[in-house]
């Protein structure tokens, strides 16, 4: 039974791997320290939303065996509506990946520093940190093998490693299982909760996921009987994503200080209160998730150019190799570097704000159409469920847009 569950393992801890990023880490940790077991429910919502939305892209991939990106290009018809779609999708999604790409392997660098040390290398007057040549040289190799099979295996043995340092961290901080479970189940919203839990819900649902899973899905299954397998490696890589996070905010709550702002604090202030294993467990952790996302980001980037653009959707082409490779390249050079792409990265959070609810809504409007996807449209149930998470997506755009511009609108 165990093998057999194996062997349909789908891209779903890839999903899993690409939300659980260093971003999701520090906000996990920002929440549990501010507001204790408090917002847990905010993350069982995300959980539920990404299962939703996920389902409909892993649908989607195997029903028409096409990338959503290549369905956005091929079905919209009005050629300046086509256009702008896309300019917004390739903005928020490889820009913005690029972008990211720095904060990804600084988070597997942090990880790493923890465990063994910090090593810098100085050359021409620049201080370059050797661990973010490390992280981008095993995600660029990981890559450049191009069979989906290994990097299925691979990151499959990296999410199980960072759930279980998460949890072990968890657990040896003893927490009180009941006040637990009543964060997570029954919900609780204060006026300075408002922005935490709009950023765990944002750090979930992620956009570039839903144009990963339905380009990968199809690498794995082709029928619509393998729709009973997608479906399960969705619910079981979305679910365990969404404990490790919960771990994350268990294991934070337990820090009675206002002084922790991100992961490596969080294992700070764990070992004088646990030992030194909670801080290791920790740090392999973030390594993990960093070297995950490093390698999922640039995947997602790649993928939806190639639809965009009406490439071959082939891992091996030329093309798709120089999009991840370029993506990784200017990852490790802003993280080796310690340099801050700031204006960057606030185009990035502008475009993926405004992308979100676009292609949610895009996304419900193509999972109802006969003429795509025949009997495995839409039921009636799917879309109360995404009409409910469509909302939600315009609110975590309003509140994105909100934080960059500073609008004073929460």
């Amino acid at each position: 039974m165990l093998k057999n569950w194996f062997k349909n393992i789908g891209p779903g801890p890839l999903v899993a791997a690409a939300f659980i990023g260093p971003g999701t880490v520090t906000v996990c940790t920002l929440a549990g320290v501010s507001f204790g077991f408090s917002l847990l429910w905010a993350m069982v919502l995300s959980v539920i939303s990404t299962i939703v939305l996920q389902e409909m892209s892993a649908r989607l991939g195997i029903i028409t065996q096409k990338g959503l990106s290549e369905i956005i290009r091929t079905e919209i018809k009005q050629p300046v509506f086509k256009i702008l779609a896309i300019a917004l999708i390739l903005s928020a999604i490889v820009i913005g990946n690029a972008a990211y790409e720095a904060g990804n392997i600084s988070g597997g660098v942090l990880g790493l520093e923890t465990i063994i040390g910090p090593h810098n290398l100085y050359l021409l007057g620049y201080t370059i940190n050797t661990h973010s040549l490390l992280i981008g040289g095993i995600a660029t190799f990981i890559l450049y093998l191009g069979n989906y099979k290994i990097l299925e295996r691979i990151l499959v043995a990296l999410v199980t490693l960072m759930s279980l340092a998460f949890l072990l961290t968890a657990i040896i901080t003893k927490p009180n299982l009941i006040a637990v479970l009543k964060g997570a189940f029954i919900p609780e919203v204060t006026k300075d909760s408002l922005l935490t839990i709009i950023a765990l819900i944002g750090t979930t649902v992620v956009p570039y996921n839903l144009f990963l899973h339905a380009s990968l899905v199809k690498q794995k299954w082709h029928t619509p009987n393998d729709l009973k397998f997608a479906r399960k490696d969705t619910i079981i890589a979305v679910i365990l994503g969404g404990l490790v996070s919960m771990c994350i905010m268990i294991s934070a709550a337990s820090i009675q200080t206002s002084e922790i702002h991100n992961a490596i604090d969080l294992a700070k202030g764990l070992e004088p209160l646990f030992g030194h294993l909670a801080k290791y467990f920790l740090a392999i952790g973030l390594f993990a998730a960093g070297i995950t996302s490093a390698i999922t980001a640039p995947l997602a980037a790649a993928f939806v150019m190639s639809g965009c653009l009406g490439w071959k959707d082939n891992m091996h082409t030329l093309k798709f190799k120089s999009v991840w490779g370029s993506i990784i390249l200017l990852g490790v050079i802003f993280s080796s570097l310690g340099i801050k792409p700031i204006e960057i990265i606030t185009f990035a959070q502008v475009t993926n704000g405004i992308l979100l609810p676009v292609i949610a809504g895009f996304l419900i409007w193509i999972m109802n159409k006969t003429s795509i996807l025949g009997n495995y449209k839409n039921t009636l149930k799917h879309n109360i469920f995404g009409g409910i998470i469509l909302i939600i997506s315009i609110l975590l755009s309003v509140a994105t847009l909100n934080k960059v511009f500073q609008l004073n609108l929460f």
